[in-house]
């Protein structure tokens, strides 16, 4: 029997649906991901249920799939992640062609509803969905702070971080296949190990990372600034395998809007600790994701928050308006009295900006020589990346193809062009 996991949202829905495909191929399923256009008997969809965007597309899926299991195309269709652990009950009742929604702990009960059984011995083990050259580590799960716009905490619980030598032996099998890029993600990677520990362990865990033999590249994600464990900067500077590279966002600076969000921090303390960063690590890529129209900003505030932008200059920045989410602290607290037009318009802002800052950085590199990792060849150019881009959502480096190159290898890359989202270069030999 084949199975296909279609999976939304974030990189951890990714990884959870890798988990699980492991153990559908260890219990004899054909495993297929993400495949539109292949025939499988099941389709288990692995929802995103953050904001109303997400949670828009996950349903219009679940009905494009209902679709075919009516056609007859398809004998079961089961709903798991975020939004089927947001909204189970809801779900079940106006969608009961679904033959089961299951939440984001019930790997367990998936497994049994196909007539098979988890697999202890498996837990830590994965079918990779990416290139195999680079792959996801999820630290933990879950979270502990109190965002007020944010629902993952709702959904996923709170905070449960993995063990450090388990992660080190998922982290070596992964090289073992083939991995060179390991990206570590969390819905909060700065309160990693309190849970186990009673202290903050990223630091200890990168250094049991950088250990690894044939690990070359280790990047962080999804940082939160306060508590941040400033020794991780310490390590980015010296250790040659960690990426100078962090995803932190800030989503806010207005002191105001800060307090609102409960961010637990205002603008003087988040401006400290990025430029601890830019101190220590001079060539460091800042990647953050701001917020625009959350209840109260004025603007005033919105321009202060444009006005910051500008002058902080990161390398690489996303921006959501807000969505005023029910089960989340705004949601009961405040009204939506930003309206949605100028939500958008703020957010449009920011991205010109930001389109404008990352064209004059971009061409500051014209004439540099930077060590590429390539994903792929597309449309008469190798694909690749510095160490200052993560894969899909950053930057990339589109390489002549006049030299044969091999698809998950580094290469020395000068660069020859420049656009706003997009280097041009090169290549100088292999490393």
């Amino acid at each position: 029997m084949t199975v296909n996991i279609l999976t939304l949202g974030c990189s951890k829905n990714l990884v959870d649906s890798e988990h699980l495909l492991a153990q559908f191929r260890a219990s004899g399923y054909k495993v297929l991901h993400n495949a539109y256009e292949e025939r499988a008997e099941v389709v288990i969809i692995n929802t995103c249920g953050f904001i109303l965007d997400a949670k828009e597309e996950s349903v219009d899926s679940i009905l494009s799939y209902i679709e075919e299991k009516r056609r007859g195309n398809i004998r079961k269709l089961f709903v798991m992640g975020c939004l089927s652990e947001r909204y189970r009950e809801e779900l079940t009742k106006e969608m009961p062609e679904v033959d089961g929604f299951f939440g984001v702990w019930d790997m367990a009960a998936i497994l049994e509803a196909m007539g098979s059984r988890l697999d202890q011995r498996l837990l830590r083990e994965r079918e990779l969905t990416t290139p195999a050259h680079y792959a996801y580590l999820k630290i933990s799960e879950g979270c502990n702070r109190s965002c007020a716009f944010c629902a993952i905490p709702g959904i996923r619980g709170t905070q449960q971080s993995i063990g450090i030598e388990d992660l080190i032996k998922e982290s070596k099998s992964l090289v073992s296949k083939g991995v060179k890029e390991l990206i570590l993600i969390a819905q909060d990677l700065t309160n990693y190990g309190i849970d186990l520990y009673g202290r903050r362990a990223l630091p200890e865990l990168l250094r049991e990372l950088v250990k690894i033999e044939n690990l070359e590249w280790i990047r962080l994600h999804y940082a939160y600034p306060t508590g941040f464990p400033e020794e991780v900067i310490g390590l980015m500077a010296s250790e040659e395998k960690i990426c100078n590279y962090m995803d932190i966002p800030i989503q806010h600076v207005n002191n105001s809007v800060l307090s609102a969000m409960g961010r637990g921090h205002d603008r003087a303390r988040l401006e400290k600790l990025l430029q601890k960063f830019r101190k220590q690590v001079p060539d460091v890529a800042l990647r953050t994701t701001v917020l625009t129209g959350f209840p109260g900003e004025t603007e005033d505030a919105f321009t202060e928050l444009l006005e910051f932008i500008g002058t902080f200059r990161f390398e690489r920045l996303g921006v959501f308006p807000y969505s005023h989410e029910e089960d989340t602290p705004a949601f009961k607290n405040f009204p939506d009295n930003v309206p949605d037009e100028v939500k958008s318009d703020r957010a449009a802002a920011i991205m010109e900006l930001q389109q404008a800052i990352s064209l004059q950085l971009n061409e500051q590199k014209i004439g540099h020589t930077f060590k590429v990792l390539i994903d792929r060849r597309e449309e008469g150019y190798y694909v690749g990346r510095t160490q200052y881009d993560s894969p899909e959502v950053d930057n990339e480096v589109l390489v002549e193809d006049s030299h044969q190159l091999s698809i998950g290898e580094f290469y020395r890359v000068k660069i020859t062009g420049a656009g706003e989202f997009d280097l041009y270069g090169i290549v100088g030999g292999e490393l």
